[in-house]
């Protein structure tokens, strides 16, 4: 699109002319001069004085002085960014408008004195950028330039342009890294607090490494999960040495963080931060303690073999692949489980009880197969069929966190107490084996996020979220009394957050649209006071207004209907910041917690992902920047751009955004 622009110049010429006359008295006349003050004019062709038409799509749009909306339009209709902009050399296309050599002789003679600039940089170096963005876009090593058939079709396609070489790329991917990671550190500056996530993973060459993403939702609402930085993981010990570094990198101090959530791995809580286990992670644990009852472990063992030999015999294959067909049902395929992905086990099981009776006839036609592997016993299958039902209701559970409103923290305990309560009524009427790996389950949900001391249970963040969110906020698993107890907790911390040292809530890139809501949260912070009146005589002094406003404003949040569940809380809380700005300062704290400590899709899939899959070929010392500008750079360029059109539109769209590892 961006190179097909040159060939569209002539057509665009005969264009203007026809419109226009064409002549040095002509509307067309003083074109060049407007192609020289913006390279938008290289896709577009003017029509009179009000009107101009995109080369590409042939749509015309008004134009007064201004190349605003001419730009606005590449970049939603076409996908051509201000960056490719930039760097577009116009001297062809300016060429091709001219009425004749002897402008063209003219045009050439044209100085920098004479009120023009040099062409920009070279359509060689916008190829360059190109094939940096498309390295860190799609996670490729910078080796790539050196394949062969990479070498062939950019000859093709550009013939006689020479290939960068890998040290000139990471030069040109460092820059950029550092231009963004600028952009990153002026984002979370405006941070009220951050939550800080860690994931730890492996790479192919045996290195070990931490991803460590900042999250918080900012002054507009929006959630933001942005990757700071990717390290060699180092002695445990260390973590917390490296993540006050790594902060400080970002104009940071320990203080901007009040929530660290990790993988499973055991950290050292720095500086006073809560430590919140990642759901997906705990999950697992959980799941897999379940399916170590000696009765289900061995039935899953014999399931495991059954599969393995239909994949390793043809034959035994082939037989299988003819039953299903005479059923209709070619289209199942069995699945080997992994022992690290619990829902793969699900899968699993699934299949295997479809196919039952057609794996069951295979091997009885079979005596090699009979006699090759060993089959389920009756009472294994009925094992399996029984234990399938709780299964797929802690898979349930795992679909719910992927929604998009309930990736917060906030949703994670209600979610787990009705796991519980389900997976209890399926095991009510079933065998003695099914109800002990319940048991098992339920007593390890319940251990590992603290759910058997209620005292304990009110210091985790996750229920303080929940109670911040307003579709969970009746506390239904608490009792009366710990209801109590939270309120008065959330209240003492409503007067530390809201303190007269609290710092207000910044905007990146864009105006402070909220100086209102600032001015009402110090209001807020500060308690009613006011002359004694004829009530206060006769009735003495009111109760609520011996209450602080920041208490009001809870007791008023408490009593406000419940919302929907399929409501996001982050909509409820922009919609609702005016009425409890104090409350609201909160809640952006805590509802920004997420569940898991990568997106929720990744961590509940049954397979590994193309991020995981590619980050592990990538060479050590270029791998940093790659993962930083393949996870931040939509993000951060959709906000800078999202603030640039609400600083002209009073009235924007809401913006949600998200980036993830």
């Amino acid at each position: 699109m961006v190179f097909n622009a040159y060939a569209a110049a002539p057509a665009a010429r005969r264009r203007r002319e026809k419109v226009g006359g064409g002549g040095d008295g002509g509307p067309a006349a003083g074109l060049p001069v407007d192609r020289r003050k913006s390279k938008v004019w290289n896709y577009y062709a003017k029509l009179g004085d009000a009107y101009v038409e995109c080369n590409i799509c042939k749509k015309q749009l008004s134009f007064h002085n201004s190349t605003t909306t001419m730009r606005e339009h590449l970049v939603r209709k076409h996908g051509i960014r201000d960056t490719l902009l930039s760097h577009l050399k116009d001297d062809q296309g300016t060429e091709s408008d001219s009425a004749g050599p002897e402008n063209a002789g003219k045009r050439c003679r044209l100085t920098p004195e004479n009120g023009f600039h040099h062409p920009p940089e070279p359509r060689s170096e916008v190829i360059t950028e190109l094939v940096v963005e498309m390295i860190f876009r799609d996670l490729h090593p910078l080796s790539l330039v050196k394949d062969k058939g990479f070498g062939l079709l950019l000859g093709y396609l550009e013939p006689g342009f020479a290939l960068p070489s890998p040290a000139h790329l990471s030069g040109v991917l460092w820059h950029r890294y550092g231009a963004l990671k600028q952009q990153l550190e002026r984002y979370l500056g405006t941070a009220q607090a951050l939550v800080l996530c860690v994931e730890s993973w492996a790479s192919q060459f045996h290195q070990s490494y931490w991803s460590v993403t900042a999250n918080f939702i900012d002054g507009e609402w929006r959630r933001a999960r942005c990757l700071m930085e990717t390290q060699r993981a180092k002695a445990q010990g260390m973590l917390g040495e490296k993540l006050v570094a790594l902060l400080a990198q970002f104009g940071l101090s320990g203080k901007a963080v009040f929530c660290l959530m990790h993988d499973g791995a055991t950290t050292e809580v720095t500086h006073g931060w809560s430590e919140v286990p990642c759901a997906a992670r705990t999950l697992q644990l959980c799941v897999k303690a379940g399916l170590e009852v000696q009765e289900v472990e061995e039935a899953l063992a014999v399931a495991r073999g059954i599969i393995r030999y239909f994949q390793q015999d043809p034959k035994a294959t082939r037989s299988l692949t003819s039953k299903l067909e005479a059923i209709n049902k070619s289209q199942l395929k069995l699945v080997a489980d992994a022992g690290a992905r619990w829902l793969t086990t699900v899968e699993m099981c699934e299949t295997l009880l479809e196919l039952k009776w057609a794996i069951m006839a295979v091997l009885e036609e079979d005596p090699k197969g009979a006699a090759g592997v060993q089959n389920l016993a009756d009472h294994q299958w009925k094992l399996l069929q029984d234990l399938l039902p709780v299964m797929r209701t802690l898979k349930l559970a795992t679909a719910f966190l992927r929604e998009e409103q309930n990736v917060s923290i906030s949703s994670l305990l209600p979610c787990v107490h009705g796991v519980i309560a389900a997976i209890g009524q399926q095991a009510e009427e079933a065998s003695a084996v099914i109800k002990r790996v319940v048991a098992i389950v339920g007593m390890e949900l319940r251990q590992r996020w603290g759910l058997a001391e209620e005292e304990k249970l009110l210091e985790s963040p996750a229920v303080i979220a929940s109670f911040l969110d307003p579709r969970f906020k009746e506390m239904r698993f608490l009792s009366p009394s710990s209801r109590n107890e939270l309120h008065q907790r959330v209240k003492n911390m409503l007067s530390q957050v809201c303190g007269p040292q609290s710092p207000p809530v910044a905007h990146f890139w864009g105006p402070n649209l909220d100086s209102k809501a600032q001015a009402g949260n110090q209001a807020a912070c500060c308690p009613n006071a006011g002359s004694q009146s004829v009530y206060d005589v006769l009735l003495g002094k009111d109760p609520t207004e011996n209450m602080p406003e920041i208490h009001q404003q809870l007791e008023n949040y408490v009593v406000e209907p419940l919302c929907k569940r399929s409501t996001d809380p982050l909509d409820w809380w922009k919609s609702n910041e005016r009425r409890f700005p104090a409350v609201a300062q909160l809640s952006r704290r805590f509802l920004a917690i997420p569940a898991t400590v990568v997106l929720a899709e990744r961590a509940f899939s049954t397979g590994q992902s193309l991020l995981e899959h590619r980050r592990a070929l990538l060479a050590p010392e270029n791998l940093d920047p790659i993962l930083f500008l393949h996870q931040n750079h939509d993000f951060l360029e959709a906000l800078r751009n999202g603030n640039e059109r609400r600083s002209r539109n009073p009235h924007p769209e809401p913006f949600r955004g998200s980036a993830g590892v």
